[in-house]
């Protein structure tokens, strides 16, 4: 866990007292997050631009590009909408530190590749049955989990997993904007960052919380 924030002795944050530093600590959660299943920013909210938001698991964060990657069936609403628009929102919080990330960025659904193979073949055999049932948002008569009745608490063999492959997909999400607040009981803090494509250098400023 991230340790508390230091206060100085007029109870003021030590930690966040440049933009580099507030922009450090991004990049820091954003790098544990998809690491560490306790991670509070594991799981963020991911919002695509038909105004629909779900939680996602984190997979992987690369720090060079500010890009999050995600796991995604081939077949769900969400991946026909940042098909037509890529616009994404992001949500993390970690209560046990306050600090709170808005984000925004550009998605990407990618079905086929060496991405893409390298974190099918990443998986177990019980993740990847997930992509063998019906696609997401499939009607059903009665409570389902849409995977077929020999797969229900059952770990299929590669064999089995091989119509599945098709169903997975990654979702990428290229970072273009970030908001970033620190709730402090001497007064909130807050920054926001933003950048004009995915090589630019971003550019940072204070705003009012």
């Amino acid at each position: 866990m991230l340790d508390a924030p230091v206060v100085d002795a007029k109870g003021r944050d030590a930690m966040f007292e440049t933009l580099d530093d507030c922009l450090t600590d991004c990049r820091n959660r954003l790098i544990r997050a998809p690491r560490d299943r306790r991670s509070p920013m594991h799981t963020p909210v991911v919002v695509s631009a038909d105004v629909d938001a779900r939680v996602m698991v984190l997979r992987a964060f690369d720090g060079e590009g500010w890009a999050l990657r995600f796991h995604t069936d081939a077949r769900a609403p969400k991946a026909e909408a940042f098909a037509a628009d890529p616009r994404a929102g992001l949500l993390f919080y970690d209560k046990g530190t306050k600090v709170q990330i808005r984000a925004r960025g550009v998605a990407e659904i990618l079905a086929a590749g060496p991405q893409v193979d390298a974190a099918w073949a990443a998986s177990t055999n019980f993740a990847r049955r997930c992509y063998l049932g019906d696609g997401p948002g499939s009607a059903s008569d009665v409570p389902t989990s849409g995977l077929p009745p020999e797969f229900e608490g059952a770990e299929p063999d590669d064999e089995q997993l091989v119509p599945a492959r098709e169903n997975f997909a990654l979702l990428r999400i290229t970072l273009l904007s970030l908001d970033w607040l620190y709730l402090a009981h001497t007064g909130h803090v807050r920054a926001q960052f933003v950048r004009g494509d995915s090589v630019a250098a971003w550019e940072g400023r204070w705003v009012s919380p």
